[in-house]
């Protein structure tokens, strides 16, 4: 089953400038004309794009120059949508909302719905970087320990020769602090990464995202300590396999035990629920 997708601005209005950006990008087809544009999982609605659609609907919505904000799905942030009223009306209101985790891939498939494959967030940031260099875009680093984004910021323009880095900072700052936005605001990215945990970034984000100004924003999580060389991410065969978390988990135990060992056997209990509920559904009409 796909869905129609249909947000809701501040102003209350059904479309917003940045959806509506969305839609060019997407070669003038709406979501009202297009269905299939999305699917739902766990009720939490999710643009159906491959990671080369992904791409170019990001280039498109640069190109507008309306702010948008996007948003990165995985096992934990859909329990945090599900749980978060907040969180999940900022979410409605996100262009694009990725499948970023391997796991909301297999559960929208096992639940019968159509989602094209991954849109993994450390492969989106290093293929936006190479497109803000085709396209002359600029970059702003937000996020992570004192130092981190800088380190980072080093590493991508060695990785990416040509790339305009008109600022970093760290994460580590009270939200209600204006000068961080005022900081980013004078630096006029086309693009603003922000390494922060989830809902701290999608709180921020949403709540500065017109007095900041950018084109467009994606929080891209713990990105910066792999680029920085403070963590390593999984090698490709765990990534494919679903077991990105297994990597993750080793690295900091202490801190990420109760996300994956809790929050992913709540997560499988949900799709498993979902899907027998489903299949009862199926039974009863056609009975």
């Amino acid at each position: 089953m796909t869905v129609r997708r249909v947000t809701t601005s501040a102003s209350g209005d059904s479309d917003s400038p940045a959806r509506g950006a969305a839609e060019q990008a997407r070669g003038g087809a709406s979501a009202e004309a297009d269905p299939r544009c999305c699917t739902s999982v766990l009720d939490c609605v999710i643009d159906a794009l491959t990671f080369e659609q992904t791409v170019a609907l990001v280039d498109g919505l640069i190109r507008a120059g309306k702010p948008a904000q996007a948003f990165l799905v995985n096992a934990d942030t859909l329990l945090r949508v599900r749980d978060d009223d907040r969180l999940r009306a900022i979410v409605s209101r996100c262009v694009p909302v990725c499948a970023d985790g391997q796991s909301v891939v297999w559960a929208a498939r096992l639940l019968g719905k159509r989602l094209p494959g991954r849109v993994a967030g450390p492969d989106l940031f290093d293929a936006l970087l190479a497109l803000a260099v085709r396209e002359a875009y600029s970059v702003y680093l937000l996020g992570a320990k004192p130092g981190i984004a800088e380190e980072a910021a080093r590493k991508v323009v060695a990785l990416h020769p040509g790339l305009k880095i008109v600022g970093t900072h760290h994460g580590y700052f009270d939200l209600e602090d204006v000068a961080v936005v005022d900081a980013v605001r004078r630096a006029h990215p086309d693009i603003l990464f922000v390494g922060m945990p989830s809902p701290r970034k999608e709180y921020w984000v949403s709540e500065n995202l017109d007095r900041l100004g950018v084109p467009f924003t994606l929080g891209v999580g713990g990105t910066f300590d792999v680029v920085a060389g403070v963590r390593t991410r999984a090698p490709m065969w765990m990534q494919r396999a679903g077991l990105e978390w297994v990597c993750r988990l080793c690295q900091e135990p202490r801190r990420m035990w109760r996300r994956y060992l809790v929050g992913n056997a709540r997560f499988v209990a949900l799709v498993v629920r979902e899907f027998y509920e489903r299949q009862r559904d199926r039974v009863s009409s056609s009975g």
